[in-house]
């Protein structure tokens, strides 16, 4: 995927940028920095795709780190990071084979997080519905589902009103480590990718393509037509 280069000519447009394989802590401090030129008028809104080094990343939900399962033990040996998160939500795995979406995207034309929430949502049901997956909301519950089954997790944090974090979606990922914690804190479903949905691998560069397609597409209108 290319990536547009963000000068002040093009700041209205939305940018695109893969950054390819990341670690976690690296991927946010880069995040921190884009929301800061964000906040400084020095760039646009961004969409980042990023994929994850194996890691459990635990939100600012209460009672997050009660749902750890494997010990200190096991995830050394299965080579598994751990990070605290300033994002919403409870404890998640990424991993490879996982499609992660960061939008650095300012609200302060509509200041309505929840909203912006429901965004991100019809868009990742858009884009698996393109890719012959009809998912959608649970009642009570943030993400994307398959009935019982969790397909995205998202995510969000705020700064001076630039939303940053996002979603995660299971495309070819190993399901294996979800095993290994209890994922959102869901008691009452299991985790899916849309290989194991489909029976085949899937094109990730194609999911891409489809994601940022469906985010183009539906922020402008969250604002009210502003693009």
């Amino acid at each position: 995927m290319a990536v547009p280069t963000l000068t002040t000519a093009a700041l209205p447009a939305l940018a695109i940028a893969d950054w390819g394989r990341t670690g976690y802590a690296d991927a946010w401090r880069r995040q921190e920095e884009l929301v800061a030129r964000r906040n400084a008028g020095e760039a646009g809104d961004t969409l980042v795709f990023t994929e994850h080094d194996p890691v459990y990343t635990l939100g600012v939900r209460r009672g997050a780190e009660e749902h750890m399962i494997w010990d200190e033990a096991e995830l050394a040996r299965r080579g598994i990071e751990v990070f605290k998160s300033n994002r919403g939500g409870d404890i998640t795995y990424h991993g490879p084979g996982q499609i992660v979406g960061y939008p650095i995207v300012s609200l302060t034309p509509r200041k309505d997080l929840h909203a912006y929430l429901r965004l991100l949502e019809q868009v990742l049901i858009n884009a698996v519905g393109t890719l012959g997956l009809a998912a959608g909301r649970r009642e009570g519950k943030t993400g994307i589902w398959l009935g019982p089954r969790k397909i995205a997790a998202i995510g969000v944090a705020v700064k001076k009103w630039t939303a940053y974090h996002g979603f995660a979606l299971n495309v070819n990922a190993d399901l294996t480590p979800f095993a290994g914690i209890v994922p959102c804190g869901i008691t009452d479903g299991t985790v899916t990718s849309m290989a194991l949905e489909l029976g085949r691998a899937v094109d990730e560069a194609e999911v891409k393509r489809v994601l940022a397609a469906e985010f183009v597409r539906l922020l402008p209108g969250f604002f009210g037509g502003r693009g």
